[in-house]
């Protein structure tokens, strides 16, 4: 294992004697959980801020830790050109042939040219194709365009959801949400709100509060509606007619509806829908590194956009436990316009909440900017790190330091205002200056290579290619039709109706409820076999003891199978047993035995056992930390938990170590310091070579668990000096060798602490990485003593069969009779 790869240490660099400007052998490594305190990434352009922060995102990618990156800009799509094999072919679909004509070659040979460099470049920083693979394995890449299909669209606008179990319990948290989401669809109208004042800004956000007050989703369609017609009569003390006529109501509910009647507005109601927890995991659990590019729509979309997506987040965030682990990343790049220090756009609330609350839950934001003065100074106070690089403007810097500052002192920090100003004003390209709050000092250092290849902005042409090619994930839909409902549809179409038939007296017999009436159709009811039930799961070991109601409604076949239960799943929850049948319907054929009562006395019984069957309660457990999953906890929602809980389990094995090491690494820095001072010049160059590899070898591991936390470099590299100048009066005073002696012990113990924590390290390292085969099933069947038959039956099931002798299912409410749903 590489120096690098260590117990959630982002490798972000090598560190620079500030004097010299010389970039020492000691690595930047950086501890993942400081980011929870958020971070600040400032720099001009050409300072290498865009390569320091793709190199951030990578290190979470091999972290296994998700990311959601904004990208104004069009830059982060560049995570997408990583090629571990650094083959020539790979480099050339993606190298500006315009940039190979100024260097005065073909795009073929500078292709391998940049391949070459690449591949120097990684070596150079004891990087290689294989660390490549590791980002790519470590996460899921998906490429995100909302408001165009160039990449994966995502779905912003069609329901204006409510919130969720627990988040409705928050009316602070609630009212945010809503004047987000109505700030960001105003500005998209055009319309520049006033939250307090404004009464399209007041009118909206009433009537979003009165539908998730009742629970309800809101639609566009919706909306435009009640804007007309709004469910209540007064707002504030005043009438809803004084307050807002109803001819202005009608011109914004025109607005509205203009901007929902555009050509160009359905590509915000296509692809994906806007859920956090999708952009950070996949289907199948795995960690996601989710690029959103909008560099491709207007100033008024972006902040549209942005001021939703910031809400979801923040939505999301309070939906998740506490944790002092790392679990997700927010980044967005040039957050110029989205956070400034005066106006207040729809994107400023949401982001502010995010850095003041977010801590406490494990997600760490991380933003950029070339102009820090384009910030909010309170956004500012909340960034624990800093990364910066080199500013434009004496401005910049006195408003860094100011930021500098107030962090510190919230943190209660030393803050050396004079050292810092004289740390920026000598950055060089790719130097930046970290402050972190979490450190004993400012550290400078250079930028590590980065893993993708830094191509610069990509088109909207070159991000479809990106999709097209694979790179970005297909968006074709999943999912189908269930195979009984396609055959049921099938005969519903082709089956001429029949009169009701006359059942033998006790058998049970229900309707559903028809909700769709298409125009021109005819109604058909077909029958099927219905039973529901209570079933008792328990299940001492998971914790589990739980009753659950479950209905079956199975379409009948001629011949009825000898079990009909078997294999069946639970049925549609808007299969409701009603009243009776509407008139003028027509009946399927029912087979003989369905018209028995014998034959539902016989199915009953029959249900216990398929019930015991096939509908046991999966539940989920990882052994190695004694955890399981709730009921109706998903594989996938059991999967991230483990994965946050074992990253938790190790960040405190690290502090263990930490505690471990601290002591007996105080005890030999205080031996080396005594030998130290014994010792007033060089020896010999073979001496110093065989003392300084074993000083560096041992302060490089070390370094790898202590940073600059507990580990001083400064004293270490003193040491190191120290000997050198003591060799050359070696042989002629005892008591120099024996101070040399005594060092040579003391870095040889180093040496060998160094070796045991590689060692504790790489147990770690196995210990807490998560694998597939770390979660196994657990089978929790019901009881068979407990389960209780409700009623079994027959259920006729409405069909519409069109003019054009297609059938829909007649129990869901169509797109056309239902406004709401068409959007």
């Amino acid at each position: 294992m590489k120096e690098f790869e260590k117990l959630g240490a982002f490798y972000l660099g090598r560190v620079v004697d500030p004097p010299t400007g010389e970039v020492r052998d000691d690595l930047l490594l950086y501890d993942s959980r400081d980011l929870t305190t958020h971070a600040m990434c400032v720099g001009m352009t050409g300072s290498g801020k865009t390569g320091l922060c793709l190199s951030l995102l990578e290190e979470a990618g091999i972290d296994g830790i998700p990311a959601i990156a904004i990208d104004p800009k069009g830059d982060l799509p560049n995570l997408f050109l990583t090629f571990p094999e650094l083959r020539p072919d790979d480099f050339r679909p993606w190298v500006d042939e315009a940039e190979a004509t100024r260097h005065g070659m073909t795009t073929d040979d500078y292709a391998r040219h940049v391949a070459g460099v690449w591949s120097k470049g990684l070596g150079d920083w004891g990087q290689d194709g294989s660390r490549i693979g590791r980002f790519r394995d470590g996460c899921e890449l998906a490429l995100f365009t909302p408001g165009s299909a160039s990449g994966r669209p995502l779905r912003i606008l069609g329901s204006l959801k409510a919130p969720g179990p627990g988040q409705a319990d928050d009316p602070d948290a609630t009212r945010d949400r809503v004047q987000g989401v109505v700030s960001g669809l105003l500005s998209l109208m055009g319309i520049d709100a006033d939250p307090m004042r404004g009464r399209e800004q007041i009118l909206l956000s009433n009537l979003v509060e009165h539908a998730w007050g009742q629970g309800r989703d809101y639609t566009l369609a919706g909306l435009i509606a009640d804007i007309q017609s709004p469910p209540f009569e007064r707002l504030g003390v005043m009438d809803l007619e004084t307050f807002f006529p109803s001819k202005d109501r009608f011109d914004l509910a025109m607005g509205l509806n203009a901007l929902l009647a555009s050509p160009g507005f359905s590509a915000w109601m296509q692809g994906e829908p806007l859920d956090v927890d999708r952009l950070f995991f996949n289907e199948q659990g795995k960690p996601r590194l989710s690029v959103i590019s909008i560099a491709h729509l207007s100033e008024r979309e972006r902040m549209f956009f942005v001021s939703m997506l910031l809400n979801e987040i923040v939505a999301w965030v309070r939906s998740q436990p506490g944790t002092s682990s790392l679990r997700a990343l927010l980044y967005m790049d040039e957050v110029f316009g989205y956070f400034p220090p005066t106006a207040n756009p729809p994107s400023k609330a949401p982001m502010l909440t995010l850095l003041k609350q977010a801590r406490a839950h494990g997600l760490g934001v991380v933003l950029a900017t070339q102009n820090p003065v384009d910030l909010d100074y309170k956004g500012l106070s909340n960034m624990g790190t800093w990364f910066l690089g080199r500013l434009q403007t004496e401005r910049d810097k006195a408003r860094v330091l100011d930021g500098l500052e107030g962090a510190s002192g919230s943190t209660g920090a030393a803050f050396d205002r004079g050292e810092l100003d004289r740390m920026l004003s000598g950055l060089g390209k790719r130097v930046f200056l970290m402050n972190n709050v979490h450190d004993d000092r400012p550290e400078v250092f250079q930028t590590r290579w980065a893993l993708s290849y830094l191509r610069g902005p990509l088109t909207r042409e070159q991000v479809r290619e990106l999709a097209v090619a694979g790179v970005a994930p297909d968006v074709s839909p999943a999912g189908g039709v269930a195979p009984e409902i396609e055959r049921e549809r099938g005969e519903a179409a082709s089956q001429p109706p029949l009169d009701r038939p006359v059942l033998a007296s006790g058998v049970d017999e229900w309707f559903a409820d028809v909700m769709s009436h298409p125009a021109g159709g005819r109604l058909v009811y077909r029958p099927r076999l219905f039973g529901d039930a209570q079933l008792h799961y328990a299940n001492a070991r998971a914790g589990v003891d739980e009753w659950r109601s479950i209905r079956l409604a199975v379409p009948f076949s001629d011949p009825v199978p000898p079990d009909p239960w078997e294999g069946a799943e639970p049925a549609d929850a808007a299969l409701v047993p009603g009243e009776g049948p509407e008139a003028k319907a027509g009946f399927a054929a029912l087979p003989p035995r369905a018209m028995r009562k014998t034959s539902y006395t016989t199915w009953g019984k029959r249900l216990k056992t398929a019930l015991y069957r096939d509908h046991p309660l999966t539940l989920y457990y990882c052994r190695d930390l004694k955890l399981y999953s709730v009921p109706g906890q998903d594989e996938m929602a059991f999967q991230k938990l483990v994965r946050q809980k074992l990253r938790e389990r190790r960040d405190i094995e690290v502090e263990k170590l930490r505690a471990k090491y601290a002591p007996r690494l105080a005890t030999l820095k205080d031996r080396i310091q005594r030998a130290r001072e014994s010792l007033d010049k060089e020896r010999s160059q073979h001496r110093e070579q065989q003392l300084n590899t074993a000083i560096s070898l041992g302060t490089t591991i070390l370094g790898a668990l202590f940073g600059r936390k507990t580990v001083s470099a400064g004293s270490i590299g003193r040491a190191a000096s120290t000997a050198r100048r003591a060799g050359r009066v070696g042989r002629e005073r005892d008591d120099v060798e024996r101070a040399v002696e005594r060092l040579e012990q003391s870095s040889q113990k180093l040496e060998a602490m160094g070796q045991e924590f590689e060692e504790a390290v790489d147990e770690l390292g196995t210990k807490w990485t998560f694998t597939e085969d770390r979660i196994s099933e657990l089978i929790v069947r019901p009881r068979k003593t407990d389960t209780t038959i409700d009623r079994v039956g027959l259920l006729w099931v409405p069909w519409y069969v069109g003019e054009d002798g297609k059938a829909s299912p007649g129990w869901v409410r169509t797109v056309e009779e239902d406004p709401a749903q068409a959007v």
